[in-house]
């Protein structure tokens, strides 16, 4: 289902590779038949800022939002774990799911990095995917609503995400939401944040081909530029 795999471009860290994959992902998300034509209406905004927009723009403003704003963060165990030891079990857990999936994975990004697990359901039926998708249905409601709080660009691929898990908001969702939404802005205020929380659970170092390059590369669009630092 190369759906996954076009949100998943969608949803990581722009580059110069990516815009020009742009036209290539609308062909895919409006011929594969998953998304509604409402969600792909709501999703051409960004595909166009995406392909036309200037480069150092784009990459400014999705450190801004997702880097920087830990209530929107990508990396899924991050909103129910934070930096316990229950994360380092879940990613774990998570690792093993990959792998007996046929799925390995290497590189900068966590496992539960959300263009990540689009990755691996790209490779998965339909039902298994929208069964994961459903597991952390609690999150992606949630980033879905913060991000339309914030009218982000980004927000209609999280609504779409929340549509194909066929998941609703639930006391799990409304539990997150009930958190105070990061500043982005202030940096001061977040470096602390950060610096009580630092993440150290790294990639499989025995793993395979890097998704970051992966994602672009299954549907034959040139690899992402490397990312630049974001802290």
């Amino acid at each position: 289902m190369k759906t996954y795999r076009a949100l998943s471009a969608l949803l990581s860290y722009p580059s110069t590779d990516l815009q020009a994959a742009v036209p290539q992902i609308w062909q895919i998300l409006s011929s594969e038949g998953l998304l509604k034509p409402s969600h792909l209406a709501k999703l051409e905004p960004l595909l166009i800022e995406v392909e036309t927009g200037d480069i150092y723009k784009l990459q400014e403003r999705y450190v801004l939002q997702f880097d920087r704003a830990r209530t929107l963060s990508l990396n899924l165990f991050e909103h129910i774990h934070g930096e316990s030891r229950d994360r380092g079990s879940a990613m774990v857990d998570l690792l093993e799911t990959y792998r007996a999936g046929g799925f390995d994975l290497v590189g900068p990004e966590l496992p539960d990095h959300l263009p990540v697990l689009l990755e691996f359901l790209s490779t998965q039926t339909p039902e298994q995917a929208r069964e994961i998708l459903a597991d952390a249905g609690h999150i992606l409601v949630a980033l879905a609503e913060r991000l339309a709080r914030r009218e982000s660009v980004y927000a209609p691929v999280l609504a779409a995400l929340v549509a194909l898990g066929q998941v609703g908001r639930s006391p799990e969702a409304e539990a997150l939401l009930s958190e105070k939404d990061d500043d982005p802005e202030d940096l001061e205020a977040l470096d602390a944040v950060w610096e009580e929380a630092m993440v150290t659970f790294g990639p499989d170092p025995n793993a395979g081909c890097p998704v970051s390059r992966d994602i672009l590369a299954r549907m034959d669009m040139p690899a992402p530029a490397p990312r630049a630092a974001s802290q």
